[in-house]
This record gives C-alpha cells, sequence and structure tokens, in this order.
C-alpha cells in the first residue's frame, strides 16, 4: 500500500513534543493509524453508557485499506460521520479504539511500535493485526436491528 503521509511536511518526532492543539493540519491527520477500528458500527448502552463495537463497517470503509473512500466529502455522504479535532477529542475519546494515536496522545501515552510514524512502514498495522482488514461486514449487508449479533468481544 502507498504510505498516504507525505513526511516531509512532518516535523521530526512531532507527536512526542507538540500538543495536540498546535499540530498542523498534516501532523494531525498523520496520527491516524489506518486500522479503520474508528470506522466500525458501535453500539452504546443508553443506561450504564458502555460503548461496544461491532464488526459492521461504515459503508465508506474499503475493507482492503481500512481507509476510507471519499474521505474529503465524508460528511455529506454519512452526516453522523464524527470529524475528530483537536477541540472534540475530550468528548469522543471514550468510544475511540484503545490503539488510537488521537487517544492515545490525548491520554499522554506513547504511539505503540507499529504505528506509522513509528515504524515507518504504512502496512504495519495491518501486519500487526491491529486493523480491521479483511474482517468487517458492510453495514447495508446487516439490519440495524441485527447489529447486536455482530458486537466484537474484548478492547479493541
Amino acid at each position: 500500500m502507498k504510505d498516504p503521509i507525505d513526511r516531509t511536511a512532518l516535523r521530526p518526532r512531532f507527536w512526542e513534543k507538540v500538543p495536540l492543539t498546535r499540530m498542523t493540519p498534516k501532523e494531525w491527520e498523520a496520527l491516524c493509524d489506518g486500522c479503520g477500528k474508528c470506522c466500525l458500527n458501535k453500539l452504546e448502552d443508553a443506561d450504564t453508557g458502555e460503548v461496544v463495537f461491532t464488526r459492521v463497517a461504515c459503508r465508506l470503509l474499503d475493507d482492503e485499506s481500512c481507509r476510507c473512500a471519499n474521505y474529503e466529502v465524508r460528511k455529506t455522504i454519512v452526516p453522523e460521520c464524527v470529524v475528530l479535532t483537536p477541540k472534540n477529542i475530550g468528548e469522543i475519546a471514550y468510544w475511540m479504539p484503545s490503539t488510537c494515536a488521537y487517544r492515545l496522545l490525548w491520554q499522554k501515552q506513547p504511539l505503540p511500535d507499529w504505528h506509522p510514524l513509528i515504524s515507518g512502514d504504512p502496512n504495519a498495522v495491518h501486519e500487526a493485526g491491529e486493523s480491521v482488514q479483511g474482517w468487517t461486514v458492510p453495514e447495508f449487508d446487516v439490519p440495524v436491528e441485527d447489529w447486536e449479533d455482530y458486537v466484537i468481544e474484548g478492547d479493541l
């Protein structure tokens, strides 16, 4: 897979030195490891607030690359898509995958070794088994009332 990150536009090890609110747009986007986990549909218990991930993927997720097929216009196609920003990470982090770089940095945690910014390899996330590559189900193939049948046990 071609690396979607233009590393020449990034400050060296910026994620260790620059607060999320002071990153450039390119640095912010480079934090995404391409796992696709945030594009899985989630279910939230109205009583407890517990959020669980399902194998049911957003209609725009490319199951092979684990990237959005229409990233630039995703909000137009999927109005409920959440656009993560430094300003809203505090409200959203609770349902982001535990391995998500945005969540990890917001929690003052280091990036994992397989993260493309550390490894230099955009495929490392897949090779480490940390992506949804090859195991999602398209949302239009599963009625919403059946999503509970696709709940992923354990932590993502």
